[in-house]
């Protein structure tokens, strides 16, 4: 009787360790089922995490036919994969194949509704729309950098990148514009004077401004309208002869839009069928109000005729040199001598340079400061 009793404990036990053995291996099972699933879940996160876009600078180039300076915007997009794209306007018809650009980046990267841009005309501010609104069609891009195709990047992708991306504002050149007679009095009410605004058309603006930009159908007509270029001698042959072209308004309309239109807020009255002004400091609030591409307007004491008069000095070959690109790079400030202004430049609320890219540089200049590395690219 003893002996079958203790087999039975024997057995109970037994029983006892198999169940918990079972137990055991069933929990460690569910474990790491759970910790397998845990780590798909994160690896699937994870992959998301990666293959999440990142925000995008549009570069928008206008050209007169093909880039010159393509190779050098080919080494600077190296890397830069995923957060940029290009757009180009350039003359109607004119394409960008293997024929026309040796890089990649610009191939059938031009727009197919530009049209005919002529210097000092309303047609400049048109091109820029076209190619915000074909920059807009992608909702990856947050900024809209507009560059010529004499311009070059003095600093590498990845500094340009997070310098433009680090800040929620535009950056736009503007200023008052008190001096040279421009604005003229017919843009009144629309475009009241203490709003009138004067600096570079090469901007850089968040996707609410570009937006702003393209949907504007108040202050555009305006500009086609009463901002013109005073007729030139030269084209006197083309046009009918003015009665007196010293009371003419200079007004090269690509110098005053963007910013003046950021300077003004208006909106149409259904009701009493004409324009009121709605004064509003939103907008110009939200811009850095400098530009990032350096032009060197000072042509006084230039000896070479061809350098002075309507446009900036262009660096020929042997302009080109690191003193140069150092010097350009070293500005750290901005004088506005009709606002008594001076514009200390910052990235990341550090002081930094002011300027990202540079014009106008022609082709032989470019490929030297490539070749002597003074781009840094």
């Amino acid at each position: 009787m003893k002996r079958k009793v203790a087999q039975q404990r024997s057995n109970y036990k037994w029983k006892r360790k198999v169940l918990g053995l079972v137990l055991l291996g069933f929990c460690l099972g569910s474990l790491f089922l759970m910790q397998n699933r845990y780590s798909r879940v994160m690896t699937l996160a994870s992959s998301l995490r990666v293959q999440k876009p990142k925000p995008k600078i549009a570069f928008l180039f206008i050209a007169r036919n093909r880039l010159p300076l393509d190779v050098v915007w080919d080494a600077f997009f190296q890397g830069g994969e995923n957060r940029f794209s290009v757009y180009v306007h350039s003359r109607p018809g004119f394409l960008f194949n293997k024929a026309t650009t040796r890089s990649a980046y610009f191939l059938n990267r031009q727009v197919n509704d530009s049209i005919q841009v002529d210097w000092g005309e309303a047609s400049m501010i048109e091109a820029e729309r076209v190619l915000l609104r074909h920059a807009l069609e992608d909702t990856d891009n947050k900024r809209f950098a507009f560059l010529s195709d004499s311009c070059v990047p003095l600093y590498n992708f990845s500094y340009i990148y997070n310098y433009i991306m680090s800040t929620s504002t535009s950056f736009v050149d503007s200023f008052a514009d008190t001096k040279e007679g421009r604005y003229n009095p017919r843009m009144d009410p629309v475009i009241p004077v203490h709003n009138w605004r004067k600096g570079s058309q090469w901007v850089v603006l968040t996707r609410k401004h570009a937006e702003v930009v393209v949907k504007d159908d108040i202050v555009f007509p305006i500009f086609q309208l009463h901002c013109k270029r005073r007729s030139l001698p030269e084209f006197w042959r083309d046009r009918p002869l003015p009665a007196d072209a010293s009371k003419e308004h200079n007004c090269i309309p690509d110098e005053h839009y963007v910013q003046t239109l950021l300077a003004v807020s208006v909106f149409l009255s259904e009701d009493l069928g004409f324009i009121y002004r709605d004064q509003q400091e939103g907008l110009e609030a939200e811009i850095t109000r400098r530009s990032l591409t350096h032009s060197s307007w000072d042509l006084s004491s230039s000896k070479d005729r061809e350098r002075r008069g309507w446009h900036p000095v262009t660096y020929k070959f042997s302009d080109a040199t690191p003193i140069l690109i150092q010097s350009i790079k070293e500005i750290d400030n901005i004088y506005y001598e009709t606002e008594y202004r001076r514009e200390w430049c910052t990235s990341k609320g550090k002081p930094a340079p002011c300027f990202l890219f540079a014009r106008k540089f022609t082709r032989p200049a470019a490929l030297r400061l490539i070749n002597t590395t003074a781009l840094e690219l």
